[in-house]
Formats: structure tokens, C-alpha cells, sequence
């Protein structure tokens, strides 16, 4: 008699399963919403951006702002006719339509130790991935990336924020440098208009990063001597790091991450079939998740993105 097998070891074994979420049919609004949340909450970079769901593929979306050095004197009895009005603007979103396809055999089901709860427990594991890979576009997306990039058919899909800040926003290029330095990050922070410096900022960098510039700090004590605020390793600049598994380890972003904005739409269609003769013939049931989004910054001038940074040279000693 075969054993049955445990939900991660048919996840890890199974050709057959790929990336998507289990259910049929089209989703009502409120529906969507949770598959969307969850989604947003798949990594910590998802959870701060700024998320807005609307009904078109494509439209514009508001921003309200006000001019700073709008107070005037008063006067009694007297109204000088003064009146401060809020700046307006919009920002365009034309929202990619996405697919994420898998199938299971009925054989592997079977198997399961759950039986058909294994569907669950796929939705789960699926549903993070999602948001996973949507992250990955919402940095390192491009739209006009090369066709012999071995990555072509998912970065393609839509130009994310790393590209946007190259052409938009403020950009500290360090190509040369053969190690981090405490200025390139105060060179960043001075590049953007103050007013942008609010407490809400934070450096986008890898974790493979962040660890690397804890890593020069504890270098430099060893070497030098002295002593590191301790506030400076989380901290560079007095603003506050958010690891981001998806960035590259030669990129740090500033921004406000509410700055970065993630549109869907309630068009969210996950599907499933398993009556048709094929899944019958085959013994499988086939999944197809379809959903749209688009990323945007509001404020390009509220970026800032350090470039070239070097790969760590491991072989270095420092004792």
C-alpha cells in the first residue's frame, strides 16, 4: 500500500503544480478584495505601498497636495480677499493583464493525506507566490527590456518603480566605488526638496544589502576603531531600512513606500476545470488565475534611487 504523502511534499514533488489559486468562476467584489489583500500581504514591501482597486482597465487617479507658506494675517472686522487653494493632479494607470496557470493530477489528490483539503492548502501557497512575483514586477519590471533577457516574458509585463526613478527621479550613481560609504546616502537624502524628508522615508535595499552595510560599519570599528551609534546600522541617515527580498543587491531606493502605488481592478477571474474530456482523459484538474495591475509613483521628485553600488568581495579580510 503507498504511503501518503504530506501537503509540502507533493508541493515540493509535483511537476504538475505550478503558481495560482483554487476556486471557479469569476469573483464577486468582495471576493476580489480578499484575494487581493492577501496578495498584499504576502511581503512586507506589499504591505506598505499604497494598493487602489477601480473598475477600468484604465483612468486616472487623483492627488490633492497643498503649497506650503499659505498663512496670512488677520485683521478685525476685514476680509482681504485672501484664499489658499490646494494644488490638484492625476496620474494615469493603464492596468497589464496577467495569467498564472497550474494544474494537479486526481492521482496526487488521492495521494494527499488531506484529500481534497490538499486544494486549501495549494490556494495558500499559491496565493502568497502571487504577491511574491508581483513585487518582483513592481521593482525590476520593463517594459522595454531587451528580448534576449532570459527573463523577457515576466519583466516585460509592466515597468516598475526601478526604471521609473531612472528616468524620473533623483539618481546617485556610485559605479567605481569599490565599497559603501556613509555619503552616498546623505547624497540621496539631499537630492530630493525637504519637505519630502518627513519621517516617512525609508531605504528599499536587499537584505543581502542591508546585512552588507551592517557589515562595513562593524569594518570600520574593527579597523579604526571607535565606536557606531547603534541606531546607525538600521538607520542610515536617521531613516529607517525596509529589506526587500526582490531588489538587487547594486540598487538602494528612497522613498516613501505610500509613495508607490499598486492599481487592480475587481475583474479578478479564477478558474477551474475539471468535468471537460481533457481533464477527464487526463485525471487532472486544471486552474487559471487572470487579474490586471499597473504600478505608479505620485511623486517622482519624492525618489531617489543610488546605483552601481559594488558586489561584497567576500575574499576581502579584515583583521
Amino acid at each position: 500500500m503507498a504511503l501518503l504523502k504530506s501537503n509540502r511534499q507533493i508541493v515540493k514533488d509535483s511537476s504538475a503544480i505550478t503558481t495560482g489559486v483554487v476556486t471557479s468562476g469569476l469573483l464577486q467584489p468582495y471576493q476580489a478584495k480578499k484575494f487581493l489583500r492577501q496578495t498584499f500581504d504576502a511581503t512586507p514591501l506589499m504591505a506598505a505601498i499604497r494598493h487602489e482597486t477601480r473598475a477600468e482597465k484604465s483612468g486616472e487617479i487623483d492627488k490633492i497636495g497643498i503649497s506650503g507658506r499659505i498663512l496670512r494675517g488677520k485683521a478685525e472686522n476685514t476680509d482681504d480677499g485672501y484664499r489658499a487653494k490646494p494644488h490638484f493632479g492625476v496620474i494615469k494607470y493603464q492596468t497589464t493583464p496577467v495569467r498564472l496557470p497550474w494544474e494537479i493530477t486526481e492521482e496526487t489528490i488521492r495521494e494527499n493525506i488531506e484529500g481534497e483539503g490538499f486544494e486549501k492548502a495549494v490556494t495558500d501557497l499559491m496565493t502568497v507566490q502571487i504577491g511574491v512575483d508581483t513585487e518582483d514586477l513592481v521593482i525590476n519590471g520593463d517594459e522595454g527590456i531587451d528580448a534576449s533577457d532570459p527573463d523577457y516574458d515576466f519583466l516585460k509585463l509592466n515597468t516598475g518603480i526601478k526604471k521609473l526613478i531612472s528616468t524620473g527621479g533623483h539618481i546617485i550613481d556610485v559605479t567605481g566605488a569599490t565599497d559603501m560609504e556613509m555619503e552616498m546616502f546623505y547624497k540621496a537624502v539631499a537630492s530630493m526638496p525637504n519637505k519630502y524628508n518627513n519621517g516617512k522615508l525609508r531605504w528599499l535595499m536587499s537584505p543581502t544589502r542591508s546585512q552588507q552595510w551592517e557589515l562595513f560599519l562593524l569594518n570600520k570599528v574593527i579597523n579604526n576603531g571607535g565606536v557606531v551609534p547603534e541606531a546607525l546600522y538600521k538607520s542610515p541617515a536617521a531613516i529607517q531600512t525596509l529589506p526587500v527580498p526582490n531588489m538587487d543587491d547594486t540598487t538602494v531606493i528612497l522613498t516613501d513606500p505610500k509613495n508607490i502605488i499598486e492599481v487592480n481592478t475587481y475583474t479578478v477571474k479564477i478558474r477551474k476545470d475539471a468535468t471537460s474530456k481533457e481533464a477527464i482523459m487526463m485525471d487532472k484538474r486544471f486552474y487559471v488565475t487572470h487579474f490586471d495591475f499597473d504600478v505608479i509613483i505620485e511623486e517622482l521628485d519624492a525618489t531617489a534611487i543610488i546605483k552601481g553600488l559594488p558586489e561584497y568581495d567576500f575574499s576581502k579580510s579584515y583583521q
